[in-house]
């Protein structure tokens, strides 16, 4: 159940790397019908792996059902046509095959994988569950409740906090404002009927992207898609998400909490994937915090001074906002400290990286980046990904020397250009020394 802060955007983090080592030759493939998918094919080893991705998303939760498509999505597998939940999975076990269903703010994710003598017969199963859902009472009231579960979880959990807080203060009445989980209060009065409704606002063909890999001529692809899809509606109920402003302002929040460790979270708007300056932001980010024990946030707060076990940044490339973002825990006693010294590294990345800074970074991101390509499963959602992304068809193989062409004035520019560190908004979840008691909420 994805989120947008502090986690990757539907296949953000395989984009956002170099090449494959192997050159990947994507066919576009339009069906019968009039859909169109990419497709990598490989006959090496009798495998297919096919992704649906319906635009939207969670973000197309009718008004005051919040949560509505998420309880939907995770009811889909509970059972289809003449089949319940026990005899759907027993029928997807039998060939062998693989079908999940998942939900982001971006997008509803179907993912089938099969062996190739069983590739008929599986798409039927797919297609049963797209266009003819049982939404049996039961099922629906039993994922309810797990999803319910998660909620009073999340409720507890200071990280989900920080991240809930942080989503709303900068996105407000939007839904990437808010968790696709709901809240208990506009999840309980969901039924079947409202699974119906939110299965028709999201599911529809004008609004779907195809990712395909493996053992599977265009031919046979463009079969299958029409088999899967041929049910659904043409068009969805619900129009696509408007773009998201970014409403927080620079500062912290602070939600008490009863924990000698502070959470801690912050995020500021970034930069499209189509701006010019994106891969000199990508690198930036890496030599900032995104480059795991090499970075300058994790070498100065941690290292040097022993005030986290960890801290991080990301790009995350929303399709209705981008945002910069990371995250962190220190110490009631010494979260003070560590929030200034995030603040002082956004600064000083204004002033350029070093040589064999931006070095390591290029080496890094453009060598991580093939096993991104390993099997036809990745390979699917890689272009499914691209696709919901508008990156273009030749992406893999630009992508190199986008990275190599950054200099260290590229992402000095950047900097300057977006690491403000007064307009970063951080959200503090404890019970941090040295804040101002005024700023805090009463319990």
């Amino acid at each position: 159940m994805r989120k947008v802060f502090f986690a990757a955007v539907l296949c953000a983090a395989p984009l956002a790397t170099a090449a494959p080592a192997r050159a990947i030759e994507i066919q576009e493939v339009t069906s019968p019908g009039g859909l169109t998918a990419w497709l990598v094919e490989d006959d090496s080893i009798p495998f297919a792996a096919v992704d649906f991705a319906f635009r939207g998303g969670a973000s197309l939760d009718p008004p005051g059902k919040r949560g509505a498509i998420n309880l939907m999505t995770h009811t889909l597998e509970e059972g289809a046509a003449e089949m319940d939940a026990t005899e759907f999975a027993a029928a997807v076990e039998e060939l062998g095959a693989g079908i999940s269903f998942d939900v982001g703010d971006d997008a509803l994710t179907v993912s089938t994988r099969f062996l190739t003598q069983n590739r008929d017969a599986t798409a039927e199963l797919l297609s049963d569950a797209l266009s003819a859902p049982r939404f049996d009472e039961d099922a629906v009231a039993r994922v309810k409740g797990q999803v319910m579960a998660i909620i009073r979880s999340e409720d507890t959990d200071p990280q989900t906090i920080a991240r809930k807080a942080a989503a709303e203060a900068a996105f407000g009445a939007h839904p990437y404002g808010s968790s696709i989980n709901g809240t208990a209060e506009s999840v309980a009065p969901l039924g079947p009927q409202d699974m119906v409704e939110a299965l028709n606002r999201v599911v529809a063909r004008d609004r779907v992207v195809i990712g395909a890999a493996g053992d599977i001529s265009p031919e046979e692809l463009g079969q299958l898609i029409d088999e899967v899809l041929g049910g659904i509606p043409e068009t969805g109920t619900a129009p696509l998400p408007s773009e998201a402003e970014f409403l927080a302002e620079g500062g912290e929040q602070v939600i008490d909490w009863n924990s000698p460790q502070t959470v801690v979270g912050f995020v500021q708007p970034a930069p499209e994937m189509d701006d010019p300056d994106y891969f000199a932001a990508y690198v930036a980010n890496h030599i900032l915090g995104g480059g795991g024990f090499s970075s300058r946030l994790m070498e100065e707060i941690r290292e040097e001074r022993g005030l986290t076990y960890g801290v991080y940044t990301s790009l995350v490339n929303g399709a209705y906002a981008p945002t910069w973002q990371g995250g962190m825990s220190s110490s009631n006693a010494s979260v003070e400290e560590a929030v200034d010294l995030v603040r002082q590294e956004w600064a000083r990345m204004a002033d350029g990286v070093s040589d064999r800074e931006l070095a390591d970074a290029k080496t890094y991101l453009t060598g991580e980046y093939p096993l991104r390509w390993d099997g036809n499963a990745k390979i699917s959602s890689i272009l499914t990904g691209m696709q919901l992304m508008g990156l273009p068809i030749d992406y893999p193989d630009r992508r190199n020397d986008l990275v190599e062409a950054v200099t260290s004035d590229d992402v000095a520019r950047v900097a300057q250009q977006w690491l403000d560190p007064e307009e970063l908004f951080f959200v503090l979840v404890g019970r941090p020394e040295g804040v101002d008691e005024a700023s805090r909420p009463t319990d």
